[in-house]
């Protein structure tokens, strides 16, 4: 079914008439002042609220067949980033959890590794020596997560840290103060020297949505994060609510489409935060391929930021396989 638009045009036509060019991914005239970047950046097309929202919720109710939701159970497990990040994190905790990434379900060897373990910074060293070369990627959350309230020095020491400790990929949080208050360029320097500081780790964008206020601001967020050059977009902290909902993802996505038509690159997304059940998966998965297309199908360009979803991933799929639910007590807790 071909994607209809939340907008009056394609954000890749608003960018080529900013840019003069559309292709190539040369936004130096748009970064230049903050002046010619709150002309770009508002100068994308609006978002319906409306339409949305019901085109999210029009995605919500696609059903899939049993084949096609074993391979999406599957698929769903590869691109979970699995999380924690709490106060009381230990490095027995960090351990047992990354032994679980490698091996989500001991009982069958068929499970599909996750794509990544998401810890503190000062945590990175014990998850890396657990997962040694099993290829599942260490992410730190970095630039003092989740408030991203420091100083940018303080912010490029922490990422430099983590990086240092064996990060694969660094979580970072954008100063949604200065972005509400207009200081885009601020914000977009931030974003480049945080990617600076990460050498060759990859850069994840976090806005923290739920603190955007409007759907025009998320898009506004994504396009300076992908003109900054982060190579994921990402919802939310999943310490505030909203956290990651269909409709904001759908933007993003949205979003991340139509700067690959314009400048030839893409760009992940993770939502992140309140996403707990493998039917809530198959409808983020859906909507990817809907809105995005197939080719972000894939745990390179697509991520789950999540705690609880992978125990629910592994039920439904040992229900499916075996024919009967094995119960939440089966699977260890994270």
């Amino acid at each position: 079914m071909p994607s209809t638009p939340t907008t009056d045009a394609p954000a890749a036509t608003a960018a080529g008439a900013a840019t003069g060019s559309a292709t190539g991914g040369d936004f130096s005239d748009v970064t230049r002042s903050d002046a010619s970047l709150r002309r770009f950046l508002h100068g994308l097309p609006g978002v319906d609220q409306v339409g949305a929202e019901a085109r999210a919720a029009s995605l919500s109710t696609r059903s899939i067949k049993t084949t096609a939701k074993a391979q999406a159970i599957d698929l769903a497990i590869r691109m979970v980033d699995l999380t924690t990040l709490e106060g009381a994190d230990t490095p027995g905790k960090v351990r047992a959890l990354a032994s679980k990434a490698i091996r989500p379900d001991p009982a069958d060897a068929s499970c599909p590794p996750v794509a990544a373990v998401c810890v503190y910074g000062d945590l990175v060293a014990t998850a890396r020596e657990t997962l040694g070369d099993s290829g599942v990627h260490v992410a730190a959350v970095a630039t003092a997560f989740p408030s991203g309230r420091a100083s940018r020095e303080v912010k490029l020491a922490d990422t430099r840290e983590a990086v240092a400790a064996g990060a694969d990929e660094i979580d970072m949080v954008i100063d949604r103060g200065a972005f509400l208050a207009g200081r885009y360029l601020d914000v977009y320097e931030e974003i480049v020297a945080v990617k600076e500081a990460c050498g060759p780790a990859h850069l994840k964008v976090i806005f923290e949505t739920g603190e955007l206020q409007t759907y025009d601001n998320v898009r506004r967020a994504s396009w300076l994060a992908m003109m900054a050059g982060g190579h994921f977009i990402k919802t939310s902290t999943g310490k505030t609510q909203p956290a990651a909902t269909l409709p904001v993802t759908m933007i993003m996505l949205e979003a991340v489409r139509d700067w690959r038509e314009a400048t030839g690159q893409m760009v992940g997304v993770k939502p992140a935060g309140g996403i707990r059940s493998t039917k809530d998966a198959i409808k983020y998965l859906v909507t990817v391929n809907e809105v995005a297309g197939p080719d972000w199908l894939d745990p390179d360009w697509f991520r789950f930021g999540a705690s609880t979803l992978l125990n629910d991933l592994l039920m439904q799929r040992t229900k499916m396989r075996t024919g009967r639910y094995s119960g939440p007590d089966y699977f260890t807790l994270d």
